[in-house]
């Protein structure tokens, strides 16, 4: 077993294009220019079920705590479009991810590491005028998904606009060995999975994602 209602028909569609530091992602309605369908990905069994208050851009600092997360620090900005390449403003961007020690702050995770106080793990954003988005957060650590299959580091995203079709997608980090066996990232063609790991951008601390596409 993996650690961790049917959709209305619509001409619409939801993408995601990089922004300059990051992952971004953005909602299209329909176009008549030819668009690579963005790779899905599950949405996973640690979605956050129990509310919390502090659920803003800084994943690294938990309300107004001095302690600060573990792990390596990234900044992951991004922008929301429509299939017309116009920005979407107030969009719902929806992230969540494991520690840096790969543990969901999720009653049903099991994986024997421990919780991060200082780590917000989830965090809910709006895209802005220019239909843009920033959150600060860490790379997560990897986590046994079954006793012969360890996940990845990767962070989870749901982005949603009234009158769009939602999209639920993964976004993984380059150099990571786990990357190639993974048996979600192996479903994906060569040509998905590029649009699904991040590049570096020029300061080493900052991720670039490729465009990528759902419909």
């Amino acid at each position: 077993q993996y650690r961790g209602g049917p959709m209305k028909q619509s001409n619409r569609r939801v993408f995601i294009k990089t922004g300059l530091w990051g992952s971004a992602f953005a909602l299209f309605s329909g176009s008549t220019h030819a668009i690579e369908p963005t790779p899905k990905d599950i949405k996973g069994p640690f979605y956050p079920v129990v509310a919390q208050k502090d659920k803003d851009f800084d994943l690294t600092k938990v309300n107004d705590n001095e302690g600060v997360a573990k792990g390596q620090q990234v900044f992951i900005e991004g922008q929301v479009l429509d299939t017309e390449n116009k920005p979407i403003e107030n969009a719902t961007v929806d992230i969540w991810q494991a520690n840096a020690a790969g543990k969901y702050n999720h009653p049903h995770d099991s994986y024997d590491a421990p919780i991060d106080p200082n780590f917000q793990g989830w965090a809910i954003i709006q895209s802005g005028k220019n239909g843009r988005f920033r959150f600060k957060t860490i790379i997560p650590g990897a986590y046994p998904a079954t006793k012969t299959w360890t996940r990845p580091p990767h962070i989870h995203f749901k982005v949603t606009k009234k009158g769009y079709i939602e999209i639920i997608t993964q976004m993984y980090f380059p150099d990571q060995k786990l990357n190639a066996p993974d048996q979600l990232l192996n479903k994906k063609s060569i040509e998905e999975q590029a649009q699904m790991i991040a590049t570096k951008a020029v300061s080493y601390t900052h991720l670039t994602l490729p465009t990528i596409y759902s419909v």
